[in-house]
C-alpha cells in the first residue's frame, strides 16, 4: 500500500496528539511534529508534548528535539519537516502531522515565501510615514505598489500595512508578488486534513484542567530551571503559554492561586487564536467536532472511510 500523508490540526487541549497517535499506532504511521513550542527539550509539561511512553509506542519527528536556545523560524520547520517526510514516505511508512501552529500547515500545503530581509532603516522609515501620512493615505500609496496588499488587509492593521510597504520600498517587488513565488511542500491532492473543532465551552474547559494536571505534573518546576538558563527574552520558548504568569510566581509577584488563573486564562486566549486562524485559514479542512476522544475517532474514520475501526 502507498503510504499515506495525514494533517491534523486543532487548537491547544483539543485531543489533535491522543487522535494523531491513534491512528498512528492503526495504520504503522510515524508522527511529525507541527507545534511550535513542542519542538523545544526544554518543556515537555507546560508545552503538553507527548510522553515517554507515547513516543516509545509511536516514532515522533520534531518534537523535542531542539534546544530552547535556538529559535526556529516557519522556515527552518518547513524545511525540516519537508525532509522528515520525505525520508519517512521514502522508508515506505505513512505520515501523520499533528500540531496546532496553523502557520506550519500553511508553510507545507501553500509553500512560504522566501522575502528577503529589509534593513532597518527601512522599517523604521516605513513606520514612520504610517504615522505622518495616517492609515488612509498610507494604504493609497501601498495600493499603487501592491493593490493586492491594500484590498486584503483589514483597516486598522498598522503591522502588516507597514510591512507590505517595507517589503516594496526594500526590495522593489510587492509582498504579494514574493508571496506567489512559492511552491507547497506537499501539492494538493497529496494529503489528507482534517481540523479539530469542538464545542467552545468544552474546549476551554479542558483547557483549565489542563493546566491544573500540569502543574500537578511539574510546569512550575519545568519553569524554573528554564529560568535558570537566564535565555533572551525575544526567544519562541519563552513565550509558551504558562511560562511568563509561572515565571511571575516564582518571583514573588503571584500567588500560586494567582498564577493558576493568569495561566488558564491565557491558555484560553491563545485557543481561541487558534481556533479563528482555522476558520480564515483552513476553511476548506474538513472538520471534527467532536471532544470525546471515541467520539473524534468516529468522526475522522467517517471522513477516511479507506480506514477499519
Amino acid at each position: 500500500m502507498e503510504p499515506r500523508i495525514w494533517l491534523i490540526a486543532g487548537p491547544t487541549a483539543s485531543g489533535k496528539s491522543a487522535l494523531a497517535l491513534r491512528l498512528a499506532q492503526k495504520t504503522g504511521a510515524e508522527i511529525v511534529g507541527a507545534d511550535a513550542l513542542q519542538i523545544y527539550r526544554d518543556l515537555r509539561v507546560v508545552t503538553a508534548r507527548p510522553s515517554h511512553e507515547d513516543e516509545a509506542w509511536v516514532p515522533h519527528h520534531l518534537v523535542g528535539t531542539v534546544d530552547g536556545a535556538d529559535g526556529w523560524s516557519v522556515g527552518t520547520w518547513s524545511r525540516a519537516a519537508a525532509q522528515e517526510i520525505a525520508e519517512i514516505t521514502g522508508r515506505g511508512q505513512s505520515v501523520v502531522v499533528v500540531g496546532g501552529t496553523g502557520l506550519y500547515f500553511r508553510a507545507l500545503t501553500h509553500g512560504l515565501a522566501e522575502i528577503p530581509a529589509t534593513p532597518p532603516e527601512v522599517r523604521d522609515q516605513a513606520a514612520a510615514d504610517y504615522d505622518t501620512m495616517g492609515e488612509v493615505g498610507f494604504r493609497r500609496r501601498l495600493a499603487d505598489a501592491d493593490p493586492a496588499a491594500a484590498l486584503r488587509i483589514s483597516p486598522g492593521d498598522k503591522q502588516r500595512l507597514v510591512r507590505a510597504w517595507e517589503v516594496f520600498a526594500a526590495s522593489g517587488v510587492s509582498l504579494t508578488d514574493w508571496q506567489g513565488r512559492t511552491d507547497p511542500a506537499l501539492p494538493a491532492g497529496s494529503y489528507s486534513s482534517v481540523a479539530l473543532e469542538p464545542d467552545r465551552k468544552a474546549l476551554y474547559d479542558r483547557c483549565d484542567a489542563r493546566f491544573e494536571a500540569m502543574l500537578a505534573a511539574g510546569a512550575l518546576e519545568e519553569v524554573a530551571e528554564l529560568m535558570a538558563r537566564d535565555l533572551d527574552p525575544a526567544l519562541p520558548i519563552m513565550k509558551a503559554v504558562g511560562v511568563r504568569e509561572l515565571a511571575a510566581q516564582l518571583r514573588g509577584e503571584l500567588t500560586p492561586a494567582q498564577a493558576l488563573t493568569a495561566a488558564q486564562q491565557e491558555t484560553r486566549r491563545y485557543a481561541k487564536r487558534q481556533s479563528t486562524w482555522q476558520r480564515g485559514q483552513m476553511a476548506d479542512w474538513p472538520r471534527i467536532t467532536a471532544t470525546d476522544p471515541d467520539d473524534q475517532w468516529r468522526q475522522f474514520l467517517a471522513l477516511n472511510p479507506g480506514l477499519t475501526p
